[in-house]
């Protein structure tokens, strides 16, 4: 399917541009049986977001995510309650972290054609700093692909699916309709959800075709958003 031309384009960062990252996990549950390679890990990240997705589960519940993410990389079924157990008491904010390359590629390629661009996540106060660091973009000028905002659900008081967030960036994006405005997430409750009420354009990540016959557009890759 062929996507849309946009005017400007928002972006989650979790997923998107971050995933947690996989030289702490890789190890960590190595020790119960999985597979410790980035690739597995890339891999789970989505299958633990479609399982997530499917139990209708918002920001707070992860035991899907959980459960999915330790049976993709191939923890055994005896050790998989564990295993979730201990990635659970693991995986935080600070561990999303980990920069998808190709995503970093297409969103300077984006910055560079012109298209306006931003990041709206559901964070717990980090995200600015974890993007910046992790040379993924920073608001402003700096030394990575410029955005025009990055918003903090922490620091607005407003999360997805909730479709308010959008509007703290929709500020710096003047004249431009919201129908205009695509908006890249990985959850189907939360990003398509809060996208579509919010009127925006909601797209969905997925790299493994997890949700095939979706009644909304997906990309492999951030990649398909260039040219």
């Amino acid at each position: 399917m062929a996507l849309p031309n946009f005017d400007a384009i928002l972006f989650d960062a979790g997923g998107i541009f971050l995933l947690p990252d996989p030289t702490v996990l890789g190890p960590l549950l190595a020790y119960h049986g999985g597979d410790p390679s980035v690739a597995a890990h890339r891999r789970a990240h989505y299958a633990g977001m479609a399982a997530k997705s499917a139990a209708g589960a918002t920001e707070r519940f992860w035991h899907d995510y959980n459960l999915a993410y330790v049976q993709s990389v191939g923890v055994p079924e005896a050790e998989v309650a564990l295993a979730a157990l201990v990635l659970e008491q693991t995986r935080n904010a600070y561990t999303w972290r980990w920069p998808i390359p190709e995503s970093l590629v297409a969103l300077a390629a984006l910055h560079a054609a012109g298209m306006p661009i931003g990041v709206v996540s559901n964070a717990s106060g980090q995200i600015a700093e974890v993007l910046a660091r992790s040379g993924v973009c920073q608001q402003g000028d700096g030394p990575h692909t410029p955005v025009r905002v990055i918003i903090d659900s922490h620091l607005v008081g407003v999360a997805k699916p909730d479709p308010h967030i959008f509007d703290f960036a929709l500020e710096h994006f003047p004249g431009i309709e919201r129908g205009r405005i695509a908006y890249v997430g990985d959850s189907v409750t939360m990003d398509i959800g809060g996208a579509r009420a919010a009127g925006l354009h909601p797209i969905l990540l997925d790299p493994h075709d997890d949700h095939l016959g979706a009644d909304f557009d997906r990309i492999g890759s951030l990649m398909e958003l260039i040219g």
